[in-house]
């Protein structure tokens, strides 16, 4: 199963990025995907400017040596791989989001900083902007990274209660159909989540009308029945999505978690040693197959994993090219 044709890879000077570059050709190769190498070089303060040299002298010489440098670090894959290099001038989240409209990207891949954990990271601007801007696909890689991953967790979202929105089927596919191809790629075990939260004792006197207890525990149960219902029927969608003998060689296992999501998910991540996060952060109000917001954001911040961020199809950045 083939998700990408044009990947990517936003490099940044200062990182040992042998081992996320390593993950770059990887994927690129078991998609048969083009990979290019991009800097970003951030304009420098007015102050240096003084003198004769102008912005474009500067940006000049600085791209020819980053581009030396990322040719050296493309150089060992070029055999496997022809890995085109480029350097932009600008705001880093902003010139990456604009190579990805104007190129038509479908994964940019990112190296989280080794000195932070993805709660600092998150919250540092280029990162958090790609998160909430980036059409495509982004994996935010941990210096930690393996050569292939043992354990992936795909987390999916859904409302029981209601029918399902084609968008959020979109969606719930595309995080599930991401997280079946790396597994079968790295022969990593598969593992699915979906986090539910009953209603408080408080709110269901409040909406049943009853301070019986048991009444509102069976409340609970019916809930949570729903939610199983619900869990299992997406897994019977993924089986045909996939096919029985992918399904039955991958065999997923399912994860039925109960409480909010930004605290059971974060938990079973540690709890279980995954080494990568794939999840849906960003949808239109009112469509449940996506963790929308501050909930997908919190989340985030508490992982310390890979991290595949995935967005509805139809998002729509707010970035554009300029004129």
């Amino acid at each position: 199963m083939k998700h990408f044709k044009n990947i990517l890879y936003l490099a940044e000077p200062g990182k040992d990025q042998t081992a996320a570059l390593a993950r770059a050709v990887s994927l690129a190769e078991n998609n048969q995907a083009r990979l290019t190498l991009l800097e970003i070089i951030e304009p420098p303060r007015s102050g240096i400017l003084e003198g004769s040299r102008t912005l474009d002298a500067l940006f000049t010489g600085a791209s020819q040596r980053r581009m030396a440098a990322l040719e050296a670090l493309a150089e060992p894959y070029q055999e496997r791989l022809d890995i085109a290099v480029k350097v932009r001038l600008g705001t880093p989240y902003l010139e990456a989001i604009r190579e990805v409209l104007a190129e038509n990207r479908d994964l940019v891949i990112k190296l989280a900083n080794p000195e932070e954990g993805l709660l600092e990271r998150f919250l540092r601007g280029t990162d958090l902007q790609l998160l909430r801007k980036c059409p495509c696909p982004v994996l935010v890689m941990s210096p930690q990274d393996k050569d292939n991953y043992r354990r992936i967790l795909a987390a999916v979202d859904f409302d029981p209660w209601r029918a399902e929105p084609e968008e959020t089927t979109a969606l719930n596919r595309q995080i599930l159909g991401l997280a079946s191809s790396l597994a079968l790629s790295d022969f990593a075990d598969l593992h699915l989540a979906h986090s539910w939260e009953p209603l408080s004792p408080e709110m269901m006197r409040l909406w049943s009308d009853t301070e019986d207890a048991g009444e509102i525990a069976a409340q609970v149960n019916i809930e949570h029945l729903r939610h199983q219902e619900g869990f299992e029927r997406l897994a019977r969608q993924l089986r045909d999505w996939i096919g029985d003998e992918t399904y039955d060689y991958l065999t997923p296992r399912l994860h039925l978690l109960q409480g909010s999501a930004r605290e059971t998910i974060p938990a079973l991540a540690a709890r279980m040693k995954f080494d990568l996060v794939i999840m849906g952060t960003v949808g239109r109000a009112g469509i449940p197959g996506a963790i929308i917001g501050n909930t997908a954001e919190a989340i985030l911040g508490q992982l310390r994993c890979a991290l595949l961020a995935v967005k509805p199809a139809d998002f729509v950045t707010p970035v554009t090219l300029p004129e």
